[in-house]
């Protein structure tokens, strides 16, 4: 025990991280069961049962924000993936470790940008009055596009500007994959006289596929899980774009915000996390009926 001691004092910073900030602040799932009052706090609110739950899911917007929910984040998962597999073999393709690196860089660049500044960015595209488009769409003599008030705009948006943040991270992930691809076999391949698309197709991708299944799982289990940063930074508090853009995460911000239910939002979050259980393990079991080794657990 005591040679490991090192590596066990390096744990206790994030064992601390998510004993503070995930399994202590667990307690406050009662809230859910609770008719809050700041009186009595979490502990001492009185109990009223499941009326939480049949609040949210009469208030006539569960439907919506977890359909939105699930639609984006399937969105997301699907195009973000393909794009940064894309991504991943083009650089490896590429000649030119210098060129590689470069581009690397540049595509990574995108993530470390907040999305308070993304927001400011496309608020400055897409302004009806001074935006960019539309100066110069009215520059051509066209007319103006109300995109911020008009919800069919708002999915295609958002899905685009997902897979662009998230792009250089994606992809360096799956770089990283497959270049511990073993090199013999491209080799073979070529000798074989395989031109790119039948390595790529007969090696690359087969090879690619534990990580790409991993990292899908790892995604499924948030599928019911909303970027409140995206969102909110992107869309706002815009009640004419709620029908397109409303999840669960900006649904439990404005309740708790607008309205005050405290109990409702603590009751829309745990059927948030609970879905996302039940997703992630039903994920899981059809992988390990597929391919046992390739499953989470």
């Amino acid at each position: 025990m005591k040679k490991y001691r090192s590596l066990l004092l390096m744990l206790v910073p994030a064992v601390l991280f998510f004993l503070l900030f995930a399994y202590i602040p667990m307690s406050g799932i009662i809230l859910a069961f609770k008719q809050y009052d700041y009186t009595g706090g979490v502990f001492g609110s009185p109990w009223n049962g499941w009326d939480n739950f049949k609040f949210f899911f009469n208030s006539g917007d569960a439907w919506r924000v977890t359909r939105n929910t699930a639609l984006y984040n399937i969105a997301f998962i699907v195009v973000n993936n393909v794009v940064q597999i894309f991504a991943a073999i083009l650089l490896f393709e590429v000649a030119g470790k210098w060129f590689r690196k470069i581009t690397q860089t540049v595509l990574f660049l995108p993530y470390f940008i907040s999305w308070v500044v993304v927001g400011a960015i496309a608020y400055n595209l897409f302004n009806f009055d001074v935006g960019t488009i539309n100066v110069l769409l009215k520059g051509l003599g066209m007319q103006p596009v109300d995109i911020y008030n008009t919800a069919a705009y708002w999915p295609v948006i958002l899905v685009v500007v997902s897979a662009w943040k998230t792009l250089g991270y994606g992809t360096i992930m799956y770089l990283a994959a497959i270049t511990s691809i073993d090199t013999e076999m491209y080799e073979a391949a070529e000798i074989d006289g395989a031109n790119i698309f039948q390595r790529i197709m007969k090696i690359t991708v087969p090879n690619l596929m534990p990580t790409v299944i991993i990292l899908v799982l790892l995604a499924i289990g948030n599928v019911f899980r909303g970027d409140f940063g995206m969102f909110y930074n992107m869309v706002g508090n815009n009640g004419l774009l709620f029908s397109s853009t409303d999840v669960i995460d900006t649904f439990v911000f404005r309740s708790l915000t607008t309205s005050n239910e405290i109990g409702m939002s603590a009751a829309a979050g745990f059927y948030q996390s609970l879905l996302g259980f039940v997703t992630i393990m039903l994920a899981n079991y059809a992988v390990r009926k597929y391919d046992k080794d390739r499953a989470l657990f």
